[in-house]
């Protein structure tokens, strides 16, 4: 989750704004406050004859949604879909979006989104980085871009990255679970994701050198399953941590992450967010919401488009114990949990704490 790099179909939807009403097609399933916008390393900026949000002057706002995952998953992909609707809802604006993008198939899709006369395409994760040439072609010519960054991402002129440090809030996630798992006098703790690849593996490190930030010497399990939706993998997975002794359980997952979470419940172990806050559901319940959601950041995004005043060519960083997100919360805390945590994250947003050399040191 690179800002974040990590599974989640939507619906395809089609249709045209009409006076000031959202007007959206019919879908098939798998189709705030920021840091201030600072330059890129090599420059950039917004084309003066591109005025937002109708960039493309046709009297009607578009907006594009293209998405690596599965858009109704109740958690990372579907919020990024959930916040432009909303946002476009009150607009009288149209959302176009599609579900399940694979990587390869990213530079054609944006280009068929383009042929659509929307005025910004939105890429709902890093992993398609791959459209992005699109934006500098005579098809896309009258459109802005905004993607979530990763940390090799390419700056384009027309497009907008949004960038946090996952090493902040997974470090912030292991402090909470190491907070819970002290009071219960836990020593091992559980992550289990999809994929493993540099995002997944160093975001398990960061969280359990969170977790030693509070237990020095807790030991944590790792299972890769390959699979970021597959629900019977997860709770496989699930039931073999229990059955270890394992009383925290990470899943750091996409589509599948309630049914692990459901498993975690009836095994009696605690359990976390892979990026919304779910304090408030029941069935799976959750005891600690790691918040990086993508729809937080692209709504402050869509309220700058609103106002002419997204900077393309420019990369907006988001910082926890600065901005509101990213942040982390215990659900139900007790004693000073909640206190705890909050100056933990207050640290790391005034640089007293340095994430990624605390991982390197405890991960």
């Amino acid at each position: 989750m690179t800002t974040r790099s990590m599974p989640r179909c939507r619906r395809a939807a089609a249709g045209l704004a009409v006076a000031g009403a959202l007007v959206l097609s019919g879908c098939a399933d798998n189709a705030a406050t920021a840091s201030k916008a600072t330059p890129a390393a090599n420059g950039g900026g917004s084309d003066s004859a591109l005025k937002e949000p109708d960039v493309n002057g046709d009297g009607k706002v578009v907006v594009g949604v293209l998405s690596p995952g599965d858009i109704n998953d109740r958690g990372y992909y579907q919020s990024f879909v959930d916040s432009a609707e909303a946002f476009a809802k009150e607009k009288g604006w149209t959302i176009i979006k599609r579900g399940s993008v694979a990587p390869s198939d990213a530079l054609t899709a944006a280009r068929a989104m383009c042929q659509q006369n929307v005025d910004m395409v939105a890429l709902g994760a890093s992993e398609l980085k791959t459209a992005t040439p699109a934006s500098e072609e005579p098809v896309c010519g009258k459109t802005v871009w905004y993607l979530p960054s990763s940390s090799d991402t390419d700056v384009h002129p027309r497009v907008l990255l949004s960038a946090d440090d996952p090493n902040q809030s997974l470090l912030a996630a292991g402090y909470a679970a190491g907070l819970k798992m002290k009071a219960a006098g836990y020593t091992k703790a559980g992550f289990i994701t999809g994929n493993k690849a540099d995002f997944s593996v160093n975001a398990a490190k960061a969280f359990l050198a969170g977790i030693r930030e509070v237990i020095p010497k807790a030991t944590m399990t790792s299972t890769y399953t390959g699979d970021f939706n597959d629900s019977a993998k997860a709770k496989e997975a699930t039931q073999a941590q229990i059955s270890q002794g394992i009383k925290v359980i990470y899943p750091y997952l996409g589509g599948a992450t309630d049914a692990a979470a459901q498993m975690a419940n009836e095994g009696g172990a605690l359990t976390l967010t892979p990026g919304t806050d779910r304090c408030d559901s029941t069935s799976p319940k959750y005891d600690i919401s790691v918040i990086f959601s993508p729809g937080d950041y692209f709504r402050s995004a869509l309220e700058e488009f609103a106002k002419d005043n997204l900077k393309m060519g420019t990369t907006r960083v988001w910082k926890l114990g600065v901005d509101p997100y990213p942040t982390v919360k215990i659900c139900r805390p007790e004693g000073g949990e909640a206190q705890r945590l909050d100056r933990f994250m207050k640290k790391i947003g005034t640089d007293k704490i340095d994430p990624a050399a605390e991982v390197e040191r405890l991960g």
